[in-house]
């Protein structure tokens, strides 16, 4: 099969590799048909973080192929959304809901699992991971945004989680990438009455706009902490969701929120010092973390067959398998939010 293979900083080619196998009777195969270019892969790209040379990409949806025998809940020709992290469903942590911390499971596109930037995906524990997509025939933003819940459409969610965000809200969202608008969307849906996005891109802020933003602050650092607390009155937000993952994101995350409020952090942490002194004496607290997808999908996913969220608003770049290097470049400059990959037939 053909695949997007990881060569180092600032190498990605097209090449070839192994058609998967069911090495596992858990296992199923997908035949995937959309793919995209995760903010994450950038730190691979750039050469800000580790990664295995060879396949890469975390995100995608498909077609079974071919099942396991031990696969009970699936079967081949239908239609699912693929997790960026592959679960048991038995494990105490996945029994807890945390299935991105599976005692057993991993991420795609890495340690030599296949990744979604590729024509077919080898799915370990595939009933406990994939989630069947009822229906058929859906159009093409439809499919977006099933997409869009494979990663960053949960990983916002899971930013307004894990602020504590509710009903009548002030909402700060630090991060105008594609998790950033997401957990916009995301803070709408849970009632939030005002959201406060930080993004200093005009076509980002007009997108943060439609997804429910009240208000935009495009500075940064000390000037965005001072226009966040005039808005708010000098109070600060009742949850900052950090979406970005660098040291000044964080610390304006802290600094904006009010005391007893939680900052909802999910962006990789690169270089980020958390300010335990503004945790302490300002009762400010910190969750977040990777994304329990595979927990939040099937909420998300009957909003997004139901039309009352279009996260897949967020791509706003589409290639094919053999521009993918372009798709990272587009990324990588900020010329796109989110770069989307056509691979293979819907059917």
């Amino acid at each position: 099969m053909r695949a997007a293979i990881f060569e180092g900083p600032g190498r990605i080619q097209v090449g070839d590799r192994p058609d998967p196998a069911i090495t596992a009777p858990t296992d199923a195969i997908v035949r995937v048909t959309l793919g995209c270019v995760c903010g994450s892969d950038l730190w691979y790209y750039r050469g800000e973080s580790p990664h295995d040379l060879g396949p890469i990409g975390h995100e995608f949806i498909g077609v079974v192929t071919e099942v396991g025998s031990a696969v009970t809940g699936l079967a081949a020709g239908d239609f699912v959304v693929a997790p960026f992290t592959y679960s048991d469903g038995t494990c105490p942590h996945c029994l807890a809901g945390w299935t991105s911390n599976c005692a057993n499971g991993g991420s795609f596109g890495n340690h030599g699992i296949d990744g979604g930037q590729g024509e077919a995906v080898r799915v370990p524990f595939a009933d406990a991971t994939l989630v069947k997509v009822p229906g058929s025939g859906h159009d093409d933003a439809t499919m977006r945004s099933l997409l869009a819940l494979s990663d960053v459409m949960c990983t916002g969610h899971h930013a307004a989680v894990s602020g504590g965000v509710k009903t009548g809200d002030t909402v700060a969202v630090v991060g105008d990438g594609a998790v950033g608008l997401c957990a916009m969307i995301a803070a709408k849906r849970l009632g939030a009455g005002r959201i406060i996005a930080l993004s200093w891109n005009p076509s980002r802020q007009a997108l943060a706009r439609e997804f429910g933003a009240t208000d935009i602050v495009a500075e940064r650092g000390d000037e965005a902490t001072e226009a966040v607390m005039a808005l708010t009155g000098g109070i600060g937000v009742d949850a900052a969701l950090e979406c970005v993952g660098t040291n000044q994101s964080m610390a304006t995350a802290f600094a904006i929120a009010r005391p007893g409020s939680i900052v909802g952090a999910i962006g990789a942490p690169h270089d980020v010092e958390v300010p335990i002194n503004t945790v302490i004496f300002r009762n400010i607290g910190l969750r977040g973390g990777v994304a329990p997808v595979r927990r939040y999908l099937p909420e998300l996913l009957d909003d997004v067959l139901a039309g009352r969220i279009n996260p897949g608003r967020v791509f706003d770049f589409e290639t094919d398998l053999d521009g993918i290097v372009g798709a990272y470049e587009a990324m990588d400059e900020r010329r796109a939010v989110k770069a989307l990959i056509r691979i293979g037939r819907a059917a």
